[in-house]
Parts: structure tokens; sequence; C-alpha cells
């Protein structure tokens, strides 16, 4: 069965940035719903026509992937307001910041502790891939119909190469 939408397919994959350095491997098939909520636009325009068995390598550049790093969404919080296991790499839904947090942090926003000093804590709403060039190896491990549930539900529940509903390419999303 060729890949055309809407259907399920199965892939593993190396995730690497320009310079080689592989970011993600998956050795096991993880199914997503081409067609769906699940992968990036463009990583579906490179699976169209594919079948099982087939290996694709290509780039996606910042604006195709996770956005542009944007300066304006990395905020110095005081560290005062977070809790004293607070550690770096810990995220925040920007619409349940703790109380004293900047209110021009977009609340839409998922915010990722980046530093922590003595007197503050560094946040930042870019998706940890943004402003990145990704170098992706895909292969199709299957493809199947997607079942009525499936097509209702438009997701597999595994969005690793998707944006977050509530977010755009531009500025943000979250790595799953």
């Amino acid at each position: 069965m060729k890949i055309t939408s809407p259907c399920v397919i199965g892939l593993t994959w190396t995730l690497k940035d320009t310079l080689g350095e592989v970011l993600d491997e998956l050795d096991e098939s993880v199914e997503f719903l081409h067609g769906g909520q699940d992968l990036l636009s463009k990583i579906e325009e490179h699976l169209a026509g594919h079948v099982a068995g087939d290996t694709l390598s290509f780039q996606l550049e910042p604006e195709e992937a996770f956005g542009d790093y944007d300066e304006s969404l990395v905020f110095l919080e005081q560290r005062v307001i977070f809790p004293a296991e607070l550690e770096e790499g810990m995220t925040y839904d920007g619409a349940a910041m703790p109380a004293g947090a900047s209110s021009n942090a977009p609340t839409d926003n998922i915010y990722t502790v980046t530093e922590i000093y003595p007197e503050h804590v560094v946040l930042d709403g870019n998706h940890p891939l943004a402003g990145i060039a990704l170098r992706l190896q895909l292969k199709v491990e299957s493809v199947r119909a997607a079942t009525s549930a499936e097509l209702a539900q438009g997701s597999m529940g595994t969005g690793f190469f998707k944006l977050e509903a509530h977010q755009s390419p531009g500025p943000e999303s979250t790595l799953h």
C-alpha cells in the first residue's frame, strides 16, 4: 500500500543536526496518522507515495520544522517564585506560571527552565530545536488503512514531529 492521506504509517528514524550530531534515534517502529495531527506537513509531503521498506533522507529548514529561534520568548524570572526542587529542563505551561512571573510571557507557550542562578531563572519559550536545520532519515516500516476511530481521533497519539496545537512554527512548540 502506498502512503496517501489518510493512512497509518509505522516509522523508525534518525534525527541529526547539520553537523551530524544525532539528536534522536528510534529503532522500534512508532505509528503516525499521515493526514492527521501527528506529523509536520513537510514530512508528510516527503512520505507521500512511498511504501513499506522505503528509506528517505532529507533536510528540514527551521521554518519547515520547529521555527526560527525567537529571543523575545526568553524570560528572566525571580528564583524565589519557583519551588526549591527546580531543575534545568523542567517545563512550565505559560497558563500556569508561578505567581509573580512576567506578565509579558505569552500564556499559550510551554517554557523550559534553561538556566538556574541564585537570584533568577531563565525560561525559554522556544522549542528545543527552534532555529536548527534538521537532517532526517526515515524508514517506512508499515503502511495500513486508518480505522474510523483513528480518523475520528485525528492522531495516533504520537506527535513527535508535530507542533503542539496551541503553538505555531514561528515562536515555539514542544518536542515530545
